[in-house]
């Protein structure tokens, strides 16, 4: 059970993490597109505001769609085993992705900048894979 719990952890702070750097990075290409200039200290100083700021909004997010995305993955896996190796990064991508939408759909908003355009959304989505693909990596060998 803790080595359960370990990586539902790994995968919610990988998956935020992740989230949360490509969408800083997205707003430091915006603005080098403007013009402006954006030195590698400037990201690197954006990149651990946002990281510790989206801390109290969009991690806490990431936690509850993990938490419902994959024990969902587990009962599917468990009926279709040969999804195994692509259920939890398929159910990582679509809880950012759910996220994402239901924000918009359910408030109007779209909080994260990035995820406001298709590959935004999509690098989003790909995040949360990662996030995913990190909980079957620290599953005890036997429920891989």
């Amino acid at each position: 059970m803790i080595r359960l719990v370990i990586a539902y952890l790994v995968a919610v702070i990988v998956a935020y993490v992740g989230a949360s750097i490509a969408a800083t990075q997205s707003v430091m290409a915006r603005l080098v597109e403007m013009g402006a200039p954006v030195t590698l200290g400037v990201r690197l100083e954006a990149t651990v505001h946002d990281l510790l700021g989206m801390a109290t909004s969009l991690l806490p997010l990431v936690a509850v769609g993990m938490l419902i995305a994959l024990p969902v993955a587990a009962l599917i896996i468990r009926a279709l085993p040969r999804w195994r190796p692509t259920g939890y990064v398929l159910a990582g991508g679509a809880a950012l992705l759910c996220i994402h939408v239901a924000l918009h759909l359910v408030l109007g908003i779209t909080p994260v900048a990035a995820a406001r355009t298709t590959l935004g959304l999509t690098v989003q989505a790909l995040c949360g894979g990662l996030g995913g693909w990190m909980f079957l990596q620290c599953l005890p060998e036997r429920d891989r």
